[in-house]
């Protein structure tokens, strides 16, 4: 996989758009195209890309930016060089589903993507995404300080891949 000119590996991608589902009270989108998918966090947003048409998420990268306007110029980057059909942001909850501070922030991550690059957003509870991600990495050999940053493009890549899995439960 060669790098792309702001070091995010080229992976295919269809640029296809999606369009919403006619008749449709929810606001799930059918057809196929790329998605991207975001684990936000205050320090690091972990990202990770997905075809909808198979249903299929892969780990992307990580921004890491000191605040919401270098994180949103790395985000509009990927989202010039991907165009995917509609973004997915992981919604972080207490276990109880109780909302905080975190929460709230993500929120606005969210209406701040919706607004900047016109496209849909979908929020995805995230609730254990995390834990998920380090076991899996654990799993690959890849646990440990050492790969600690790896958990968040991980995290996205879950948090991406229970929305293709189950998109009725957002």
């Amino acid at each position: 996989m060669a790098p792309a000119r702001n070091g995010w590996p080229l992976m295919g991608r269809n640029e296809t758009a999606l369009v919403p589902q006619r008749g449709s009270s929810s606001s799930h989108f059918a057809g196929t195209g790329t998605v991207l998918a975001f684990d936000f966090g205050e320090k690091f947003t972990g990202v990770a890309v997905g075809e909808s048409s198979i249903g299929v998420a892969h780990p992307l990268g990580l921004i890491i930016a000191k605040g919401s306007a270098a994180r949103m110029d790395e985000t509009a980057a990927l989202v010039a060089e991907w165009k995917p059909g509609f973004l997915v942001v992981g919604l972080p909850l207490s276990m109880d589903g109780a909302e905080h501070e975190l929460t709230r922030r993500c929120r606005r991550f969210a209406r701040q993507l919706e607004a900047r690059f016109r496209l849909p957003v979908e929020l995805v509870d995230e609730r254990l995404s995390s834990a998920a991600a380090e076991e899996a990495l654990r799993a690959a050999g890849k646990g440990g300080r050492k790969h600690k940053l790896r958990a968040h493009q991980v995290s996205a890549q879950i948090i991406l891949q229970s929305y293709f899995d189950d998109p009725g439960s957002t």
